[in-house]
């Protein structure tokens, strides 16, 4: 049995266990309730159904955010920072979902900076219009409504939060359980303006006039929020004055203006009987806005996060096409030598040393190799390019964010491992018929290992090829599948090249005895990926899902032990290891998968703070500069570079000498936020590191840190 071949029975078996156990184990999970409760919010979903829940009718669902003291989250146009917060239903065939009904916001001031939001209590109502072709169970008639809502939650520090709700609406009989909230939340809503609304440029302003409002505005204060965001400037002053029954304000224009919309829809709020009421009304652009300066930057990648206040827009990939296929081309070649890659170069080496007598074999196994590592990054490319497209906020290595990938990569290593370590051999847990068909294609052995190598080393990011995968998100899907295609071409370049070369033929070691003993040697290379994957699990889903994974893995190699056995004893003991494993499934699946809270600010130290979105803008405006940490657990490279540059003793003394405030972005988990920002940066993968000054573009280092350059980027402050 050749160390290669496994590999297919390897995927085969590992198939199986996956449907047969793995499987159920999002359905064993809980199902979300109606309230989230963290330190900061606390949030329900509420349903006001006065009229019952029939053909024709109305539905208002809404979630109520409840905020703790000083804490405050975001309008639909967040201001000059923040997020606003996200509304994603799941509803029977025949019910639609309408838009929030946004309440009047606040303006809440931070430093130089403004954002429009909310504090205290605030409900988001959303219309459930209920159509004929809306057919509940007879056996059981309720409207079964699922939300997954997402929202930023901030006092100085911003903490992303979401949750997931679920609400059984009877339809037999009406609900108006929250009929005070309901009504107090429609009565906060902006009512329709009558009257005629223009705005007009005028060099660096823009010049509001609204006629017709109602009688008793004339004379008030108002307030502004438009509804579009990165317009005007948020925090600066303005003037407002009536001239008759007209309504006329002059509003700086944003200095990093990326709107210019030709209606503004905005909200003017004034302060009436003691309450604060709005209008809503859309203000039609008179004349042009001013010629905009064209980009000189050829092909780069689109800003999505907001520039930051006193500094330059964030550096965007740059370059043609073609420089970004070469430099994904380099970025591949080097991403070999990443550490995360090491454990997959030892089944090379043994496959090519294999094959050393071989000629053809040797030709035959590294293009095989190497249209497995390039059609799986094309692949993976297509996957994250599709899920973006669906709205999703994704960037590369998103696989390993997810608890059942890193679950299922640690039993495929451990099984490796086992394998190498000469427990089993896969030809045991295979149909025979299967395996004599294996091993008349030894190709398919080099294919699929390409496969394993990208599983394991696409989360991390080489130099080189984060500017190009960056780039990759702005360009046609067939150009960004290019690019993909160069990384993978890449990777697989030197095991292509020893493969036709005859002089490397020569130069690799003859097959002997020697393989057996380096074949069990390879399996703790292995085995230490476990550990890290393990390791990476419990950052995701805390000690019980580590703790719990480890359960099933000794349970799973129980269950591999036990076929192994010869005699009589064979069948009892494994009939007694698969009864353990399946009830170890049973019980410690759920823990296994159930993401847990992220961390706080007190899980990362003094030194290092939590990253959230609007904290560097923050920061910068007080004059501090800052270092962001974009980082993850399984970025192996990240991990690196955390114990030797970014522990290095002389560059945390020159951090504190310039008085450099660090953050960390942690990608562990999925953060759209995080990849808003990576993605502002022509990045969209880790590790990213980035030093910011006010008045300064942001300097991005390289992926494979050294303290020299650490230290000489921190002298320039």
């Amino acid at each position: 049995m050749t160390l290669i071949q496994p590999v297919n029975r390897l995927l085969f078996t590992l198939f199986l266990i996956a449907v047969s156990t793995f499987g159920n184990w999002a359905v064993a999970q809980n199902l979300a309730k109606s309230v989230v409760t963290t330190e900061q919010v606390r949030a329900e979903l509420m349903v006001h159904a006065p009229q019952g829940v029939d053909a024709g009718k109305t539905v208002w669902v809404g979630l109520q955010l409840t905020h703790q003291p000083e804490w405050h989250t975001y309008w639909k146009n967040s201001g000059d920072s923040g997020q606003p917060t996200t509304l994603q239903w799941t509803l029977p065939t025949g019910v639609l979902a309408g838009d929030i009904a946004w309440p009047i916001p606040r303006k809440l001031p931070i430093g130089d900076l403004a954002n429009y939001g909310f504090d205290g209590t605030v409900l988001l109502p959303v219309p459930l219009t209920i159509t004929p072709d809306f057919k509940p169970s007879a056996l059981n008639p309720q409207l079964e409504v699922k939300l997954q809502a997402s929202w930023l939650v901030c006092r100085q520090e911003c903490v992303p939060q979401d949750g997931e709700f679920v609400l059984q609406l009877p339809v037999q009989s009406s609900t108006a359980p929250n009929a005070a909230a309901f009504e107090a939340a429609f009565a906060a809503a902006p009512q329709p303006a009558a009257g005629i609304a223009r705005m007009k440029p005028e060099g660096q302003q823009l010049v509001l006039t609204i006629d017709g409002l109602p009688t008793g505005l004339q004379g008030k204060t108002l307030e502004f929020f438009p509804e579009t965001p990165e317009v005007i400037e948020v925090a600066a002053a303005w003037t407002q004055s009536w001239q008759g029954s007209q309504w006329r304000a002059r509003i700086p224009l944003a200095t990093h203006q990326s709107a210019r919309p030709d209606a503004l829809p905005l909200v003017l709020v004034a302060e009436l009987g003691g309450k604060r009421q709005g209008w809503a009304t859309r203000a039609q652009l008179d004349g042009h806005w001013p010629a905009k300066a064209e980009s000189t930057t050829a092909g780069a990648a689109p800003v999505i996060s907001k520039p930051l206040p006193g500094i330059p827009a964030a550096p965007q990939a740059s370059g043609t096409v073609w420089l970004a296929l070469l430099g994904a081309l380099l970025g591949g070649v080097l991403l070999n030598l990443m550490p995360c890659v090491f454990p997959v170069l030892a089944i090379k080496l043994m496959s090519f040393t294999r094959h050393a007598d071989d000629r053809r074999g040797h030709r035959v196994s590294g293009l095989s190799y190497s249209a497995g590592v390039v059609l799986s990054f094309v692949a993976l490319g297509a996957l994250m390019i599709v899920l973006r497209s669906a709205g999703e906020q994704l960037g590369w290595g998103f696989q390993l964010q997810s608890p059942a990938v890193v679950v299922a990569l640690a039993v495929l290593f451990a099984l490796i491992g086992l394998n190498l370590a000469g427990l089993f051999e896969f030809g045991q847990m295979v149909p025979g018929r299967l395996a004599a068909l294996q091993a008349k294609n030894p190709a398919l052995d080099a294919f699929l290992s390409g496969i394993l190598a990208v599983a394991i080393a696409s989360p991390c990011t080489a130099p080189f090829m984060g500017a190009s995968l960056g780039l990759a998100l702005g360009l046609p899907a067939l150009q960004a599948l290019a690019i993909f295609a160069a990384i993978g071409v890449g990777m697989a370049l030197p095991y292509l090249a020893a493969s036709v070369s005859p002089m490397l033929a020569r130069r690799l070691p003859r097959p002997g005895p020697w393989m057996d003993t380096f074949r069990r040697a390879m399996a703790f290379p292995m085995f230490a990926t476990v550990v890290w994957l393990v390791w990476v699990l419990g950052q995701q889903t805390g000690i019980d899902g580590a703790g719990a994974l480890l359960a099933l893995l000794v349970a799973l190699t129980l269950v591999i032990w036990s076929l192994t056995l010869r005699g009589r004893s064979r069948p009892y003991m494994a009939a007694f290891a698969i009864a353990t494993f399946a009830l170890l499934t049973s019980a410690l699946g759920p823990h296994v998968l159930k993401m847990t809270e992220a961390p706080g600010s007190s899980a990362i130290g003094q030194r290092w703070q939590p990253w959230a979105p609007g904290k560097v803008e923050q920061l910068l405006a007080t004059g501090t500069p800052v270092f962001v940490d974009f980082t993850a657990a399984w970025c192996v490279t990240c991990q690196y570079n955390k114990k030797t540059a970014l522990s290095n003793p002389e560059v945390l003394a020159d951090f504190d000498a310039k008085k450099v405030t660090l953050l960390r972005a942690d990608w562990t988990r999925r953060d759209a936020s995080i990849t808003a920002a990576l993605a502002a940066l022509g990045r969209n993968g880790v590790p990213v590191y980035v030093l910011y000054q006010q008045g300064r573009a942001p300097v991005l280092l390289s992926e494979i840190l050294s303290a020299g350059e650490l230290r000489q980027a921190i002298a320039g402050l």
